[in-house]
């Protein structure tokens, strides 16, 4: 049987949990650029210069950022469960 660690209360941090927030704001920052860049297409105005559409890749940059807070996460629970015993 494995040990499994003590679920954290709702005011405690753990490892990862900075990126993941850090990584939402920069997503939520580039989904709005590219909604604000697009717009122009649609309403038939002039488009936007070609460095506004690489604000736009704060979406992939900020998606990246969580996923590597989800795996930092991912890899202090496994330590902390292999240093309880139960790993194999």
């Amino acid at each position: 049987m494995t040990a499994t660690p003590a679920p954290r209360t709702a005011d405690e941090t753990g490892p990862g949990d900075g990126l993941v927030r850090i990584g939402a704001i920069v997503f939520i920052a580039g989904a709005l650029a590219t909604l604000i860049t697009v717009a122009p297409l649609f309403l038939g105005t002039d488009p936007f210069p070609p460095i506004a559409y690489g604000v736009c890749m704060l979406m992939g940059l900020g998606f990246a950022i969580a996923g590597a807070g989800v795996l930092r996460s991912i890899g202090a629970q496994r330590r902390l469960a292999k240093a309880a015993g139960g790993g194999s």
